[in-house]
């Protein structure tokens, strides 16, 4: 129970510190309330009081940094943390401790973030089957919606960037949502048989 409590800490603090950046208590509250959704805006502000007395993070209200180490960590599609394990957190007693006496001219670790780094959507390393149609469902959200192919890759690009953990054929898919094109020809054009 314990490891699963702090491993829920830990990707809500990597996906807060992604940029590897020191944040303000503002803007990690904004983070999990208006960008993530996991807590109201009034249960934020006792979420990030929480994680500092807990030991989680630390530093000055507007230069917060986290006390442990994020290298490695991965959050699924879709997952979210228990509000109750944000408003309540354990301390981090079994994670290493980031070094008190760290060069401040480096960044922190940055948390491990399946970003792809393609500089085309043609191309695809992936072993999901889906990824072999990303050009032919470009090609097809371009022709549906009368935009041009490299701003249908664009934009999907754009929101793979935006999201992180995502992969470029859902990216697409989300385009195809935006300009209404009908998602039953989009899931059928990913189905894998």
């Amino acid at each position: 129970m314990a490891s699963e409590d702090i491993e829920d800490i830990r990707r809500v603090l990597a996906i807060c510190f992604r940029d590897g950046e020191t944040l303000g208590a503002l803007d990690i509250e904004r983070i999990i309330s208006f960008d993530m959704e996991w807590v109201g805006p009034d249960e934020a502000e006792k979420v990030v009081q929480a994680l500092i007395g807990k030991g989680w993070l630390t530093g000055e209200e507007d230069a917060l940094t986290p006390t442990v180490s994020l290298t490695g960590v991965q959050s699924p599609l879709g997952w979210f943390p228990r509000p109750s394990r944000l408003l309540h957190p354990v301390h981090p007693e079994q994670q290493q401790p980031l070094s008190n006496t760290r060069d401040d001219s480096k960044p922190l670790p940055k948390a491990s973030v399946p970003v792809s780094n393609h500089t085309s959507l043609h191309t695809s390393d992936s072993k999901d089957p889906r990824a072999k149609l990303t050009q032919r469902l470009a090609k097809f959200i371009s022709k549906s919606s009368e935009i041009s192919l490299d701003e249908v890759e664009r934009r999907a690009k754009r929101k793979q960037q935006a999201l992180g953990y995502v992969s470029t054929w859902m990216c697409l898919a989300l385009v195809a949502r935006e300009q209404n094109l009908s998602m039953k020809e989009i899931t059928d054009a990913l189905a894998t048989r």
